[in-house]
């Protein structure tokens, strides 16, 4: 899983189109795609790979990072 950010709902559109399509191009890859329209949080599923684009404050909402905490971290930090 890969997870990033773009600073506008412009630009997380663009940064996943991109990757979509240099994905095509040079590895073959045919992904699937979900949120470009709204580009507050676009998932693109290549298979193997699930990348997450968001915009900052989507990304700080959903917090998708405290998946890896180690148990118990994350309701420390919620403290």
């Amino acid at each position: 899983m890969v997870i990033c950010s773009g600073r506008s709902s412009r630009q997380v559109a663009s940064i996943s189109e991109k990757l979509a399509d240099r994905l095509k191009q040079e590895m073959r890859i045919l992904v699937r795609m979900e949120g470009k329209d709204t580009g507050d949080w676009v998932l693109i599923d290549a298979g193997d790979v699930i990348v997450h684009v968001f915009r900052p404050e989507v990304r700080e909402f959903y917090q998708l990072e405290k998946m890896w905490l180690p148990g118990g971290a994350h309701r420390i930090a919620e403290a």
